[in-house]
Order: C-alpha cells, then sequence, then structure tokens
C-alpha cells in the first residue's frame, strides 16, 4: 500500500538533498509531500507546500521577514508555523511519516511540528546535531535522531549513503504493519529502582484484575512522557506510586520533571492512587557536580554517575505542600497513600536515608495542605511491602 512521506527542509540550500531523498522514497513505491521551511532565498526545488504558506500558518508574512533580516526572529516565525501546519496535515490524511534534514536552525524547525504529532507516527531528524544532547529536540516523543557524519551541503560518497538509509528507514517504519493486540484498559504507573518491588507487585495484581500496566521510570522526562500520555488520553488510570522527581523539582535536581507534574490526570479527571515513592532522595550526577551549597548533607552513591542526596525536613514539608496542591486540583477520584515506614529501598532503618524527621515533616505536609477531595490513607508499612502494594492495587481498583 502507497504511503506518503512528508519532507520538511530548506530547499534553498537543500533542493538536491531532499531531490534525491524524494526520489529514493519514489523507488519504493511511495509519494512525498514537500514543506518548504527555507526563509532568505527561494527554493531550489518546487515544495507542495512554500514556506510563505508555512509562515502564513504561524500568523508571519514571509515578505515582511526577508525586509527586516533578522534570521533568529524568523526562524522562531517557521517554528510557529509548522507546529500549527505539521499536526493540521497529520489530521487530514495527508502524511503517514515524517522525514527532515538539517543543521541546528533546520532540526528546531522540522522537530518543534515532529513533537506536535501523536506517539507512534514515524519521525525521522537527519541532524547535524544529532551527536550532541537531543534532548531539547526529542523532548518526550518517539523521534529518531540520525546523524550525517558530514554536513548536509550537496551529494557525495557519504552523504548519498547516509541519505539512502535515511530514506529506507523512513519507508520501512511507514511501512511496518502493526497489529493490535486485545484491548484492555491502561493503567500508567511510575517507578524507580528503589521502589520497583512495589511497581512491580501492583502491576501483577493490575494485571491479573483484566488491566494492562505501563511503566514509567521517573527520570524527569520519564514523568513528563507519563503526563504527556496522560493528555493523550491512553489510560484508564494512573497508578503514581513514585512521585520523587517533586524532590529535584523543589530543591534543585537533575531530573525534575516540571512544574507540571501530577497535573494532567487531576486535569484529565482519570483515577489515580499516588503515593511518596522516592521522595527521600534528590538526584545530582557524579559528586563533583553537586553544588557547594549541599556539601554537607547526607549522600548516597547510587551507581557511578548518579549521586542521591537525602531531602531535608524543611524540603519535605514544600515538597509535600505542592504535591497536595496539585492532588487538590483534580477533577476525578485520587487517592493519596503514605507508607509510614518508608518510601525507597534506602529509607528504612538500618539504611542511609532513614530519616524520620524528614518523613514525619513530609507526612505532616500532606495532612495539612490536603483538602477534603482527595482521600488520605497512613499505612503503618514500607513502600516496597507486599502488604502495601495490595492496598495500593485494591484502591485503583475500587476506584473503577
Amino acid at each position: 500500500m502507497k504511503k506518503r512521506i512528508l519532507l520538511i527542509g530548506a530547499f534553498d540550500t537543500k533542493g538536491e538533498e531532499y531531490a534525491y531523498v524524494r526520489d529514493l522514497i519514489a523507488e519504493r513505491g511511495h509519494r512525498t509531500l514537500l514543506v518548504d521551511s527555507g526563509i532568505f532565498q527561494s527554493a531550489a526545488l518546487r515544495p507542495d507546500i512554500p514556506s510563505s504558506k508555512v509562515a502564513e500558518a504561524g500568523g508571519f508574512s514571509l515578505e515582511k521577514m526577508r525586509e527586516k533580516g533578522d534570521r533568529g526572529k524568523a526562524v522562531d516565525a517557521m517554528i510557529t508555523g509548522v507546529q500549527k501546519l505539521v499536526p493540521k496535515l497529520y489530521s487530514d490524511g495527508e502524511f503517514d511519516a515524517v522525514l527532515a534534514l538539517g543543521g541546528g536552525a533546520g532540526t528546531n524547525i522540522a522537530t518543534a511540528g515532529m513533537r506536535e504529532l501523536p506517539v507512534g507516527v514515524p519521525k525521522l531528524m537527519v541532524s547535524t546535531h544529532a551527536s550532541s544532547d537531543v534532548s531539547t529536540y526529542v523532548d518526550v516523543k518517539d523521534i529518531t535522531m540520525m546523524y550525517p557524519v558530514a554536513d548536509i551541503a550537496g551529494l557525495n560518497p557519504v552523504t548519498r549513503r547516509i541519505l539512502s538509509n535515511a530514506a529506507g528507514a523512513i519507508c520501512g517504519m511507514a511501512e511496518q504493519h502493526y497489529v493490535e493486540t486485545e484491548q484492555k484498559p491502561l493503567i500508567a504507573a511510575s517507578m524507580f529502582g528503589v521502589t520497583t518491588p512495589c511497581v512491580t507487585e501492583v502491576r501483577r495484581l493490575l494485571e491479573k484484575a483484566g488491566y494492562e500496566v505501563m511503566a514509567f521510570h521517573a527520570t524527569g522526562t520519564g514523568g513528563r512522557a507519563m503526563e504527556a500520555l496522560i493528555e493523550d488520553d491512553y489510560f484508564a488510570g494512573v497508578a503514581d506510586i513514585t512521585t520523587t522527581e517533586w524532590c529535584d523539582e523543589v530543591a534543585g535536581g537533575v531530573l525534575t520533571a516540571g512544574p507540571d507534574r501530577l497535573g494532567a490526570a487531576g486535569r484529565k479527571g482519570i483515577p489515580q492512587v499516588v503515593s511518596c515513592g522516592a521522595l527521600d532522595m534528590v538526584n545530582f550526577l557524579t559528586p563533583d557536580t553537586i553544588p557547594d551549597k549541599f556539601k554537607s548533607r547526607t549522600f548516597y552513591k547510587h551507581n557511578p554517575t548518579v549521586t542521591l542526596m537525602r531531602t531535608s525536613p524543611e524540603e519535605c514539608g514544600e515538597i509535600g505542600k505542592r504535591i497536595a496542591e496539585k492532588l487538590n486540583q483534580s477533577s476525578g477520584p485520587v487517592v493519596l497513600m503514605i507508607p509510614l515506614k518508608g518510601v525507597s529501598a534506602i529509607d528504612k532503618k538500618g539504611e542511609p536515608f532513614f530519616d524520620p524527621k524528614a518523613n514525619n515533616s513530609l507526612f505532616d505536609a500532606l495532612h495539612k495542605h490536603t483538602n477534603s477531595s482527595v482521600k488520605v490513607l497512613e499505612l503503618d508499612l514500607h513502600i516496597n511491602d507486599p502488604e502495601f502494594a495490595e492496598a495500593v492495587a485494591e484502591e485503583l481498583l475500587q476506584l473503577f
């Protein structure tokens, strides 16, 4: 079955490369839809959607941008246009997959549109920035980044081979036939290594009850990915056991998921059971990366590249307050479950992060700041006790 591949790029300087990719896609029996994101020169390759239309989609005039000559503002304008245009084209059934080539500006423009597409739509970015930190471009979407080795500036033996691979990759992804298995209600769950026993048992119990569980590693991007999929209506409910990303948001660690963590489920009104998993720890990288103001704190070497810092009573109080305020905003049913004997594998008697004073500050703040819409349950258990997992699963099943 013929597929249509969306090609995004500045055809003023890269017409030759895009014509090469277009022809390779045609050889596979597929069609292309060319979107020009170039700004200051006329397109060398005739697009289906010219850059003037991209600018208009974002509320800008290409002619005026050319007159002003401000490259930075022009790139921002094209980003806005692509963000508006690409999802509209997809919802109209105009393409099945998207491919782009580019340097810094081209990568920013094209991936801005890719991030507006649903998870599962094939997305491939051939970028000269793909060998560096690509988190800005990928964010929490399934964007595949490919490094072209040489700059994308004309055809040569290296770029021909790379572009051939790119064309083959995007065609293969578009051609891939995905067979849906039996649809079961899907539940999101958050986990960390130090809460794995709890989440594993909760998953077993929920799957036994006829649900399917998708777990997210609470590493900042994991929490944001879970929030994004909740917004996209993937889940019937949430077992948000590991809310540790709030520690990094409050104390300044490296794995924050941002201030909207715990927001999506509340806005969607879906059932959620929330707990205190790993609220005893703030994440840093190697010890030399830890800010000097924290040098006197309690640390634990989780692995060679991750150093954990025990949250203080003051931080725990603020974390509890912020979590409670988020849960108060929920339009659906919420149960907050507090494990009184510890919130992680290293927060129990004899372990390095055992600190009843800090935990009491956390638990007191949760009680103080939650309103009557949130059901709060205290259990005289550790978070990784099987009985606690059973209680989490039971509460979520009752909400359904």
